[in-house]
């Protein structure tokens, strides 16, 4: 798991802190063959109790969010350094884990690679959430760790590029690490969520995430950075055209996308709209690499039917942004204040994010079109349907009775 997500700059370490250097067994061997890979799994199953489980990827180096490096560690059986390019197919592993718990930090930032080379949890404990519902300052596994152990993750490597090999023993070392104390981690964090009141809560959201898949979004393309600059669809579709081009470079080189053009340049591009390759902006390699393919996604977009254009922005999927809502709605928008301040109030007394509460895209989506009936059985059933957990719709429901209580029609 690279840390670049899971931790931040702030997360130093305290005047107690003890580093934490060194694998209790050392830096293990990288398991690379099939038969290394059997052993491993004979000693993972032969051993009992969860299994602290990370991956490592590539990300800001390489094409797509793969693993190239995945750590496995259960006590009686110590850490496991695993290189799914040597092994691409990890199922001995997941046979030998079977539903064992397995133990991650920031589980959705792995589950998805994971399961690329066949890994998939039948339950887990995911310390990054459990110290969210815990109401903990800091979240990143670094200042997890220094709150419960008092010891101190080195960080330096986090955002290396793990596609490289052999991978040097420095990295190795910070690999292992970081599986190193999530047991033990694991085990105070479950005592205090015991002590409250927070375990269901905590075992709810865990079991959300046996199900929990990326979204995959519909036209990826509208997230290119400064494309609302543009004020024409036709530079958007060029934007569309340029988007994909350049997907298709990365995906064949194996790069990030981000290192063959960044955002800008085909913002550049769109507005400017070059007929030919001495027309394109200068600055960077790649442009003058792929003049002719750049030029071509011009000219395709140049051919789009004005009825054929895509929309400069997609119509909302969903209520208003609650900033029109005094206007469009004066009601819906008073009982979405009164849920907010009630979720604000009960977030501060059981300390833990609102947001953890209840998310504000369900909410709003209640609030804006609510249920027939107004009652709590009513409300329980709307929240559910927008993805909230039982435990998170019996607590907000009761507010949503009051604040419609309150804002009647």
């Amino acid at each position: 798991m690279s840390h670049e997500t899971a931790a931040t700059a702030s997360e130093e370490p305290t005047a107690r802190s003890v580093p934490l250097v060194e694998p209790a067994d050392g830096v293990p061997h990288v398991v690379e063959t099939e038969r290394e890979l059997e052993r491993a799994a004979a000693a993972i199953a032969a051993a009992s109790g969860p299994v602290a489980i990370d991956a490592e990827r590539a990300s800001g180096y390489r094409y797509g969010q793969r693993a190239y490096l995945v750590q496995v560690r259960r006590d009686g059986a110590g850490t496991f350094l695993i290189d799914p390019i040597g092994c691409p197919d990890l199922s001995p592993l997941d046979r030998a884990i079977g539903a064992a718990e397995w133990i991650l930090h920031a589980a959705t930032q792995d589950l998805a690679c994971l399961a690329e080379v066949g890994l998939r949890p039948r339950q887990l404990f995911d310390t990054e959430l459990a110290a969210r519902i815990l109401g903990l300052p800091r979240v990143g596994l670094a200042a997890v760790v220094d709150h419960y152990l008092g010891l101190t993750l080195a960080k330096e490597h986090s955002a290396v590029d793990w596609s490289t090999r052999p991978l040097p023993e420095p990295w190795l070392r910070y690999a292992a690490l970081d599986v190193e104390v999530l047991d033990e981690l694991r085990n105070l964090m479950g005592v205090d969520l015991a002590m409250q009141g927070k375990a269901e809560w905590a075992r709810q959201e865990f079991n959300a995430l046996l199900r929990w898949t990326p979204t995959e979004r519909t036209d990826p393309w509208r997230r290119t950075s400064g494309m609302n600059a543009l004020r024409s669809r036709r530079s958007v579709a060029i934007v569309r055209e340029l988007w994909y081009v350049r997907d298709d470079i990365a995906r064949e080189r194996d790069t990030s996308v981000g290192r063959i053009l960044p955002d800008a340049a085909l913002v550049q591009i769109a507005a400017t709209a070059p007929q030919t390759t001495a027309d394109l902006p200068r600055g960077h390699r790649a442009i003058a690499r792929y003049g002719r393919q750049w030029v071509e996604a011009v000219r395709r977009a140049s051919e789009i039917p004005d009825d054929d254009l895509p929309p400069r922005t997609l119509p909302p999927d969903g209520p208003p942004p609650p900033r029109v809502w005094a206007e469009k709605n004066p009601v819906a928008a008073d009982r979405l204040g009164a849920t907010r301040a009630a979720l604000m109030a009960f977030a501060h007394e059981h300390v833990i994010p609102v947001e953890n509460v209840c998310s504000p895209d369900p909410l709003r989506r209640v609030v804006w079109q609510p249920p027939t009936d107004r009652d709590k059985a009513a409300f329980t059933r709307a929240l559910l349907d927008q993805g909230a957990r039982p435990w998170q719709a019996e607590i907000v429901a009761p507010m949503l009775v009051a604040a419609f209580a309150q804002f009647p029609d």
